[in-house]
């Protein structure tokens, strides 16, 4: 019997909508000579304030269909995906040869290298924010962190309606920010634990003080896949190496590609594709 796991394709990377691709954007500027196809879900979008079995649900669609596009190696650039589906995926549905990694585990590996005080905020969704899974993996990582959730449900909605400069997002984000660092006056770090939130840095930084670090996850995230790639030979060279670049969306491809510009940074051009 063939193998056919084995047949190297692209680098899937997967997000509920938009926002993976701040990471993606990282990740194809760290390693521009592989293969990607990215895919939004956005007719089912948000992830975020939908329960655990829905968002495993999903997610797992959406990861089979990369593999069935031919990925070997798919990126969970979501952080509700990552919190509610990635260990189950992990656990219980891998075909032989295939890898799903998420975006929590390479943030949280490295975030006491950004903390003094060792008090670190984390801004995310609900769903992230109820899973407490930056809270667990800090935690088995650095467990003399200790870390404060504060989840922010405006934010997304703000970036998706591109609404970043209105006075009515300033006071939200400022209103949030807030309710964070009340939580802790010796917090140094804040964790922007969605991926969204890198598009918000301009009025974040205006409400954050001076001297406490704000990281977005998509450098960390493609620095992570850098380093496992190098440790995995055997996943490496299941990988396509030819540059190109694929999008597809479950929703209507014109609004696609007009939003994904803001996140992506360049122009591109998506296909509509059914994951049920």
């Amino acid at each position: 019997m063939e193998n056919t796991n084995y047949h190297a394709g692209p680098i899937g990377i997967f997000d509920s909508g938009y926002g993976g691709l701040t990471v993606f954007k990282e990740i194809y500027k760290a390693l521009p000579q592989y293969d990607y196809i990215y895919l939004g879900d956005n007719a089912r979008v948000p992830y975020g304030t939908r329960s655990f079995e829905t968002v495993y649900e999903f997610t797992k669609q959406c990861v089979f269909k990369l593999f069935d596009e031919g990925c070997n190696l798919v990126i969970l650039a979501c952080n509700t995906a990552s919190a509610k589906a990635l260990r189950s995926i992990q656990q219980n549905d891998l075909p032989p040869g295939k890898k799903v990694l998420g975006v929590i585990r390479p943030t949280s590996e490295v975030v006491d290298q950004f903390t003094n005080t060792n008090k670190v905020g984390i801004l995310a969704t609900q769903g992230t924010v109820n899973s407490g899974s930056y809270v667990i993996e800090i935690n088995k990582f650095h467990p003399e962190i200790e870390v404060f959730q504060h989840a922010c449900p405006l934010w997304v909605p703000i970036v998706e309606n591109n609404e970043m400069d209105s006075e009515g997002s300033q006071f939200f984000v400022q209103e949030d920010l807030k309710e964070l660092l009340a939580m802790s006056p010796d917090m140094d770090t804040i964790l922007l634990a969605c991926t969204h939130y890198p598009l918000l840095l301009p009025i974040i930084e205006q409400f954050v003080p001076k001297g406490i670090n704000i990281i977005s996850q998509g450098e960390l995230v493609a620095e992570s896949l850098v380093d496992y790639l190098k440790r995995h030979p055997e996943v490496e060279e299941k990988c396509s190496k030819s540059g190109e670049l694929k999008f597809y969306t479950t929703d209507d491809p014109v609004d696609f590609n007009l939003k994904a510009e803001l996140f992506f940074g360049r122009k591109i051009e998506s296909e509509v594709i059914k994951v049920v």
